[in-house]
């Protein structure tokens, strides 16, 4: 086990909170994830993939998006968004302080799309300062039962390779509904689909919990690192 410890600062508004992975050697770059709107940075799933990618040389930061470092529980609030998506850019400020090389930004569903509307947004001079790629776990897509409300509008602005991990039978998206949302991104795209999984991506499984870190860290380095 790669070990971790808090990691905090405080120099910015809003602050960036959460958990650093530190690699003996940070030779993948880093990576930054954050959670879901009803999760925090220590979901198992965020644990696990950091512990696989820290494993293979990638610092690793879980960060607690603003709207969860104010309430520990319930989901963000409509004028949550701006102030989350603020965070996340504090946060890659701070790990490339600490870290050279590349820097990928994701996480699960909420704060995967509010990673994917940042990088959407930040002017194209600039953001390759910002990531180099994005890694989008469970992308809400749309509401349950609701897909005529396609949460797709940000998504022609984005220049960075972007990689998707969804499950089969995720109600926020069906596999066949990514993969016309990949069509409108200008950057490579990559879909690894999670058989059988729903918006947890399988972590209530413990086969999905054993395997499924590995094979996004296998893809992930081909895909970006190759």
């Amino acid at each position: 086990m790669t070990p971790f410890e808090r990691f905090s600062d405080t120099s910015s508004d809003p602050a960036v909170r959460g958990f650093l992975h530190r690699p003996e050697s940070a030779v993948g770059g880093s990576l930054i994830l954050t959670h879901g709107a009803g999760g925090n940075a220590q979901m198992a799933l965020l644990v696990a993939l950091a512990e696989a990618f820290a494993g293979a040389g990638f610092a690793v930061l879980r960060c607690d998006l603003p709207f969860r470092q104010q309430r520990p529980y319930g989901p963000p609030r409509p004028g949550d968004a701006v102030r989350d998506r603020e965070g996340l850019k504090h946060a890659v400020a701070a790990m490339r302080k600490l870290f050279p090389g590349r820097l990928f930004l994701g996480g699960q569903s909420y704060g995967g799309r509010q990673a994917s509307m940042l990088v959407a947004e930040t002017p194209v001079a600039e953001e390759k300062l910002l990531a180099d790629g994005l890694l989008l776990l469970s992308y809400p897509l749309h509401p349950p039962g609701h897909p005529e409300k396609p949460r797709t509008q940000h998504l022609p602005k984005i220049e960075v390779r972007t990689m998707f991990v969804s499950g089969t039978r995720d109600p926020f998206g069906t596999i066949d509904e990514i993969e016309g949302a990949r069509k409108v991104i200008s950057a490579k795209t990559l879909l690894l689909p999670a058989e059988g999984a729903g918006h947890d991506l399988g972590f209530k499984g413990k086969k999905m919990r054993e395997e499924l870190p590995a094979l996004v860290l296998e893809k992930f380095q081909k895909f970006f690192l190759d």
